[in-house]
C-alpha cells in the first residue's frame, strides 16, 4: 500500500508541476486513462519507470487489447527478447515496439477494424509514443488535436498495419500526407485519410460483388479494382488500328477488360491478360485525330497475344491525371506478376504479394478521394512501380521474395516457440476487412508470422530498402544538375557542345599536324617512338600507362580544387529571332537528310561489289580481301599493326605525298565508277477495316 500510495503522490505532484500540461490542455483518452490510473490501487505497479509517460499510458492500452497485466507484458519481453534488444539505450523503444505490435495484431483481427476511430487513434498514439519512449525524453508539443508525429514512427508504426502502409512506400506515403503540414502528421490528416481507405476498401468490395459486371466472367479468386468509363460524359476510347470505340474500362488484379459502348448496353468484354508472360508494353501515348500525335492522354498496351498494339485514351480537358492513375495501377498489376514469375512465388505468398499490390492500389484511390490538392505522383506509392524506379529496386524485391520463401519455416519456428517479435502478415489483417484474398488466405495461427518490420532491428528488406534510398538521393542531385545545364536553342548547345569538345578538338588537331608533317623533325620522333612501342608489344603497357595519367590527373585535380566547381563558361552566339531558328531547323534537317542519303549510297555501293554487279571492280575487291586475308593469317599481329601504322602515317611524308595524292585520285574514281544496287520503292497497303 505505501508503493501504491507512493506512486499516486508522484503522479499527482507531476500534474501539479505541469509535467503533463502538455496532456491536460484538452481532456482526451489520455486524460481518462490517466485519472484512472491515478485512482487504481495498481495504478504504481502498472507503471514502468523506464518509459515515458505517453508510452506508458500506450502500453496500458496494449494490455488491455491482449487481456494481460503491464507488468506480465514486461515480462513476457524481458523472457523473449535477445541482450541486445535490451540495452538501456534501447529498452523503452523496443519494449514500446513489442506491445504495439502485438496488440495491433490481436486488434486487426476484429471485423471492420478500420472503421474504429479508437483503432485509429491508438496506433496514432503509438506513433507519438515511438518519438518519446523513454522516461528521460519529453515531447515539446501538447497532447491533443494539435500533436503532430514525424516520418520516422509513421514509417516505423503504419507498417505494421499493411492495410495502411508498408515499409516500401511509408515516407512517400507520408509526404502526401503531410503535404500542407510542414512535414509533421497531425491526427486530423491521419483520420482522413485512414477514413478515406475505409471508404475505398468497402467500394472495393462493392465492386467486386456487384452483378452488373457478371458477365465479364471472372476466374475464381479475381477482384475487381477499378472501373472507368461508365459515364457516358467522360468514356474511355480504345484505339486498335484506325478504329475507335468508346466504352468501359476495367481493371482487377489478374487482366484489363474493356466493354465497347453500344446504344443501350455494353458489348462482349475484350480480356487482356497482365498475369501471364506475354512480354507486355504498358507505356504513356499520344494521340490525335486522324493518327496526329497532339493529345498526351493514352496508354498503350502490346503483348504477344495481340495482332497489334491497343491504345486506351482518357479524355479530359486539361492535364493527364486520369491517364496517369491508370497507367500506374496497371503497371502495378503487372509489374507484381512479373515479381511472382521471376521468383516462382506460388501458395499463400503468391497470394500476399498480389494483395500487396491490390491494397496500394487501394491507397491511391483513398488519397484521390481525400486530396484537394495537385495529384501525387502514383508511381511513388505503389510500391511494385517505385521498386522498378529505385536504384536497387531489383534488390529490393529480391529481399522481398526471400522474404516470402522464408515465411513457412519462421511461422512454423514462431509457433513452436511462441515469439512475439515480429509484425503480423498482410493476408491474417486483410481477412478482417470483409473479404478474402487468394485461395489460400485463410489464417488461423494464434502466433504473429513474419511481417515487414521487426521489433528492435532491420528486416533485410528494409535494409535493401535505406540502401536504395541513399542512391536515389545522388541520383536525383545528379539529375538536378543535369536539369540546370540544360540550355535553350540549337546555336547555344552547339556552342555548349564545341566548348566541351575543345580538348578533344586540340588533340585532333595535333594528330592531324603530326600526320600531314606540318613538322618533318616532330613527325618523324612521333614515328619512330609509336613504331618501336608497336615492334617491342608494350601498346597494352602504353594504354595502361595512359589510363594511370588520366588517374592521377583526377586525383591531381580533386586535390587541387579542394571543393570549388570549375564552370564552363561559354560565350553565347547572337540570339536569334524565330525565323532565323526556323531557318536553322529547316537547314540541319537538310544536311541530316543529305547524311542519310550518302550513307544509302556507299551500303548501295557495297551491296553492288559484293553481288558483283560491277565485274571488274568486285574483281578487284576479291583481290584485295584474299590479300589482306593472307596477311592476316601469316604475318604476327604486331607487324599488322606496324604496317598499317606506318602506312597510315607516311602517307604525308615528304617522300610518299606525291604517290599518295595520285593513289588516292584513282581510288576516287574507281568508287565513282562503281554503280549503285538498284532499289524499288513500294507503298505498302492499307488492308484495314475502316468502321
Amino acid at each position: 500500500m505505501a508503493m501504491v500510495s507512493k506512486t499516486r503522490n508522484m503522479l499527482e505532484g507531476l500534474v501539479r508541476e505541469g509535467s503533463f500540461k502538455w496532456l491536460i490542455k484538452n481532456r482526451t483518452e489520455f486524460d481518462e486513462e490517466f485519472e484512472e490510473m491515478k485512482h487504481s490501487p495498481s495504478g504504481g505497479r502498472n507503471w514502468i519507470p523506464e518509459l515515458s509517460p505517453v508510452a506508458n499510458l500506450v502500453v496500458r492500452r496494449c494490455s488491455k487489447i491482449l487481456g494481460i497485466s503491464t507488468n506480465e507484458l514486461r515480462e513476457n519481453f524481458d523472457l523473449e527478447a535477445s541482450d541486445s534488444l535490451k540495452h538501456p539505450s534501447q529498452y523503452a523503444r523496443n519494449m514500446l515496439e513489442y506491445c504495439s505490435f502485438r496488440a495491433l495484431a490481436l486488434s486487426t483481427q476484429v471485423v471492420g477494424y478500420l472503421e474504429d476511430r479508437s483503432f485509429r487513434r491508438l496506433t496514432f498514439d503509438m506513433m507519438l509514443a515511438w518519438e518519446f519512449p523513454a522516461a528521460s525524453s519529453q515531447p515539446f508539443v501538447n497532447m491533443g488535436d494539435d500533436v503532430t508525429v514525424g516520418m520516422e514512427a509513421f514509417a516505423r508504426i503504419a507498417p505494421a498495419v499493411p492495410v495502411i502502409a508498408n515499409v516500401i512506400i511509408s515516407d512517400n506515403l507520408f509526404e502526401v500526407l503531410t503535404a500542407s503540414s510542414g512535414g509533421r502528421l497531425q491526427f486530423s490528416a491521419y483520420d482522413k485519410y485512414l477514413s478515406g481507405l475505409e471508404r475505398a476498401i468497402r467500394k472495393l468490395r462493392t465492386q467486386s460483388e456487384s452483378s452488373l459486371l457478371s458477365k465479364l466472367r471472372l476466374e475464381q479468386g479475381e477482384k475487381i479494382l477499378e472501373v472507368d468509363g461508365t459515364v457516358t460524359t467522360q468514356p474511355v476510347l480504345q484505339h486498335v488500328g484506325i478504329s475507335t470505340w468508346p466504352g468501359r474500362l476495367i481493371l482487377t488484379d489478374y487482366a484489363l477488360y474493356f466493354e465497347a459502348l453500344r446504344v443501350v448496353s455494353f458489348d462482349k468484354p475484350k480480356r487482356y491478360d497482365l498475369s501471364e508472360d506475354l512480354k507486355q508494353v504498358v507505356k504513356p501515348e499520344l494521340t490525335g485525330p486522324w493518327g496526329t500525335r497532339l493529345f498526351d492522354k493514352a496508354v498503350f498496351y502490346k503483348s504477344v497475344s495481340l495482332s497489334e498494339p491497343v491504345v486506351m485514351e482518357f479524355p479530359e480537358l486539361k492535364g493527364h491525371t486520369r491517364r496517369d492513375y491508370w497507367l500506374a495501377i496497371i503497371r502495378e498489376i503487372l509489374y507484381v506478376h512479373r515479381f511472382i514469375h521471376k521468383y516462382r512465388i506460388t501458395g499463400v505468398e503468391r497470394d500476399e504479394a498480389i494483395l500487396k499490390a491490390t491494397l496500394g492500389i487501394v491507397r491511391v484511390q483513398a488519397l484521390k478521394e481525400i486530396s484537394s490538392a495537385s495529384s501525387p505522383c502514383y508511381e511513388s506509392l505503389l510500391m511494385f512501380n517505385l521498386c522498378d524506379q529505385l536504384p536497387g529496386g531489383d534488390l529490393i524485391l529480391e529481399a522481398l521474395a526471400n522474404m516470402s520463401s522464408s515465411r513457412e519455416l519462421d511461422r512454423t519456428n514462431h509457433s513452436k516457440t511462441g515469439s512475439r517479435m515480429y509484425s503480423m502478415s498482410t493476408l491474417a489483417m486483410a481477412s478482417s476487412l470483409g473479404f478474402v484474398f487468394g485461395t489460400s488466405s485463410n489464417d488461423n495461427e494464434a502466433g504473429l508470422c513474419v511481417g515487414e518490420v521487426t521489433v528492435g532491428d532491420m528486416t533485410p528488406l528494409e535494409r535493401a530498402l535505406k540502401e536504395s534510398r541513399s542512391n536515389y538521393k545522388k541520383v536525383v542531385v545528379a539529375q538536378a544538375t543535369v536539369d540546370g545545364v540544360k540550355v535553350d536553342g540549337i546555336d547555344t548547345n552547339v556552342a555548349v557542345m564545341q566548348e566541351l569538345l575543345f580538348p578533344v578538338r586540340a588533340v585532333g588537331k595535333w594528330l592531324l599536324s603530326l600526320a600531314y608533317w606540318e613538322d618533318s623533325l616532330k613527325s618523324s620522333v612521333f614515328c619512330l617512338f609509336f613504331s618501336y612501342i608497336i615492334f617491342r608489344g608494350w601498346l597494352g603497357y602504353a594504354a595502361a600507362l595512359l589510363l594511370v595519367f588520366m588517374a592521377i590527373f583526377m586525383v591531381l585535380s580533386r586535390l587541387c580544387s579542394q571543393g570549388s566547381v570549375y564552370e564552363l563558361k561559354v560565350i553565347a552566339p547572337p540570339a536569334m529571332n524565330a525565323m532565323e531558328q526556323l531557318l536553322a531547323v529547316q537547314n540541319a534537317i537538310s544536311q541530316a537528310e543529305e547524311l542519310i542519303q550518302d550513307g544509302n549510297i556507299v551500303l548501295l555501293k557495297l551491296r553492288a561489289l559484293l553481288l558483283s554487279i560491277f565485274p571488274q571492280a568486285s574483281e578487284r575487291l576479291v583481290v584485295a580481301f584474299v590479300c589482306m586475308a593472307l596477311i592476316l593469317a601469316f604475318l604476327p599481329s604486331k607487324y599488322v599493326i606496324l604496317l598499317v601504322f606506318l602506312e597510315t602515317f607516311t602517307m604525308y611524308s615528304p617522300l610518299r605525298k606525291a604517290s599518295t595524292e595520285r593513289w588516292t585520285r584513282r581510288m576516287r574514281e574507281w568508287w565513282f565508277s562503281i554503280p549503285a544496287a538498284p532499289v524499288v520503292i513500294e507503298r505498302a497497303r492499307d488492308d484495314k477495316k475502316r468502321r
